[in-house]
Order: C-alpha cells, then sequence, then structure tokens
C-alpha cells in the first residue's frame, strides 16, 4: 500500500518542515547516545534506542510529506512499517524494527525485564536506522537539512 492509500486512515499530508526534521534528527542523536550509558538500566537504555527510531522514522515520514495520525491505534507500527516507502530500507529490517516495537510494547505493558540481547539488537539498528535516514535525506532532500 502506498503512502497516499494510508492518507486518511492512518497517515496525513504535511508540508515537510526542516527545522522539526532537524530537530528530529538531533533528539534520536542524543537518544542514541543515552542508549550507549551503561550505567542506567537494560530497559532504559532499551526505551532510548527505541525512542531514536521512532523519531527517524518519523522524521523520514514527515520528509516525504506526511506523519501519522496519533488519534489512531497503530502510529508506532505504522511509521516502521512506512520506512521501505520512505527511505527504501529493507523488508527484512523492518521486520526486525517491527519485532522491535513489539518488544518494546511487551515490557511497557507487562513490566518485563528486556533481554540484554534485545537491548543490543534496538542500540544497533537505531545506529544503523540514523545512517540510513541521514544517507537518505542527504541523497534526497538536501533542502532538509540546511
Amino acid at each position: 500500500m502506498s503512502l497516499e492509500n494510508l492518507r486518511g486512515i492512518s497517515l496525513e499530508k504535511v508540508e515537510p518542515d526542516s527545522t522539526t526534521i532537524k530537530r528530529l534528527l538531533d533528539a534520536s542523536e542524543r537518544n542514541i547516545s543515552d542508549s550507549h550509558v551503561m550505567e542506567i538500566s537494560s530497559e532504559n537504555r532499551f526505551d532510548a534506542a527505541y525512542k531514536a527510531i521512532m523519531q527517524l522514522s518519523n522524521a523520514a515520514l514527515q520528509a516525504n510529506g506526511y506523519r501519522t495520525l496519533t488519534s489512531k491505534p497503530g502510529h508506532h507500527m505504522t511509521m516502521i512499517q512506512t520506512l521501505s516507502q520512505t527511505i527504501g530500507l529493507d523488508k527484512q529490517t523492518v521486520i526486525v524494527l517491527d519485532a522491535l516495537r513489539k518488544q518494546r510494547n511487551v515490557a511497557d505493558y507487562s513490566g518485563d525485564i528486556v533481554p540484554a540481547s534485545a537491548v543490543d539488537e534496538c542500540v544497533k539498528h537505531a545506529g544503523s536506522l540514523l545512517q540510513d535516514v541521514n544517507a537518505w535525506l542527504n541523497e534526497n532532500k538536501p533542502e532538509l537539512l540546511e
């Protein structure tokens, strides 16, 4: 399904805004940095990395002229699952990011401990996604980085 097909269902059109994009990228960098702080709990490290993934997914979506309708359920899922359309992210990575989203929901709503392997995976993918989003923006929408 295309981004335009999701309009009114889970997305709305927006004018891409360089200030918003830069703020989201800066916030994601701070969260990725926080996710590397070993003195905090695994859950907080995971949350910081996951938050960075959401901020980067949001930046990618907004750079393409859309944002999620946060009043509708599933906006995190929508942001992740549209990454293949927004920045051309491969389907396998989208599946992994969606699994991390599910892990975050389990931890948040059941209080389960986040395994170290999930923390490491989330931190690694947040860093990779930062590189992917920046590369896509530099190549396709450099005016949003000025």
